[in-house]
């Protein structure tokens, strides 16, 4: 029997499947009877998902009201590595098989940890605004000095950079870091298992510790009941005056108001945010209008490169589970 397969928020994916550089859906409608959404609303998912048998989602919410509304889905695929959008629990005791795509954006997400933390130390942006001539203001063709800053300007090399969750993408970023020049530390707890990487020596520390001693901290880590609001007042307020802070993983990881307020405070540097707690964010969120907050809309993930093996391997997902041999399965 031919699968149908319904892709309910593709246009995250494959933004411009008709542009001569994109994506297309061509490995995945290899495998099935396939319709593609480029957005769906809560609304519309039930009906649109009616005689599916395979799904995938984003970050469109699966409730266990939607997996019970569907009794012949018996597949949902994750195009992410993330799945906070499906219940999990709920999937397993109706069978559906639920696989996530791991690893696909390590090499994506690790330059954009340094992309913004080079904005931070670095301020590109601003001493480029500051070259150009305005109204009232020269920039460089008018200054008295062969060379100006707008503002300090950090070297990371000998600082320390923590990093919470060592997983494909933590790696990543502490090979760069050792790369730069700084040392390495990461959290251990329970949930955190130590890992050894070839060549880098890693300082293993408990949470608060390394909140204390990093001069960089960066989440890696899933969200979870242990991991949400990890970042929040009291251990903002154990960090260093010139620390920044780095969030490629979950908004939900950071109590956002306490973080505001300690970038207001000046009680750290400076933070670099790919991720906030409800996306879009709500025109009141705090930091949108926080000092010293960079914040990109969740495209970490999303260099061309990373989206094709994403796609390859969310194909090579469906096929495996048709072939009966499934793989990367999380609710097992």
């Amino acid at each position: 029997m031919t699968d149908r397969i319904v892709v309910l928020d593709g246009h995250t994916l494959v933004p411009d499947p008709t542009g001569a550089h994109e994506l297309n859906w061509s490995d995945v409608q290899a495998l099935g009877d396939v319709t593609v959404h480029e957005r769906s609303a809560s609304g519309e998912i039930i009906e649109r998902l009616r005689g599916a048998t395979v799904l995938l989602t984003n970050k469109v919410m699966i409730s266990r009201q939607v997996l019970e509304a569907l009794p012949e889905l018996k597949y949902v695929g994750v195009t992410a590595t993330g799945t906070n959008c499906v219940d999990l629990a709920a999937a397993k005791e109706r069978g559906v098989i639920v696989t996530n795509v791991p690893g696909y954006g390590a090499a994506s997400v690790a330059q954009h940890v340094f992309a913004l933390l080079l904005e931070l130390t670095n301020r590109v942006a601003a001493h480029d605004g500051a070259v150009r001539p305005r109204p009232g203001e020269p920039g460089w063709v008018g200054a008295k000095d062969w060379s100006f800053t707008v503002g300090p300007i950090v070297e990371l090399a000998d600082k320390t950079l923590g990093i919470v969750g060592l997983g494909a993408i933590g790696q990543r970023v502490a090979q760069i870091g050792a790369a730069l020049g700084m040392h390495i530390a990461a959290a251990y707890q329970n949930s955190m298992k130590e890992v050894r990487l070839e060549g880098l020596e890693i300082e293993w520390l408990a949470v608060d510790e390394l909140f204390a001693k990093s001069d960089v901290l960066t989440l890696h880590c899933p969200l979870t009941d242990e991991t949400n609001h990890l970042v929040n007042a009291i251990r903002l307020a154990m960090m260093k005056s010139g620390a920044f802070l780095i969030n490629t993983g979950r908004g939900g990881l950071i109590d956002e108001s306490a973080l505001a307020n300690a970038l207001r405070d000046g009680r750290i540097a400076g933070a670099g945010l790919d991720v906030l707690s409800t996306e879009p964010p709500a025109f009141d969120n705090p930091l949108l209008s926080a000092p010293r907050c960079l914040i990109t809309p969740h495209v970490a993930w999303a260099s061309l490169e990373a989206r094709r093996r994403l796609l390859s391997i969310a194909a090579e997902n469906i096929r495996a589970y048709q072939l009966g041999q499934p793989v990367n399965v999380v609710n097992a």
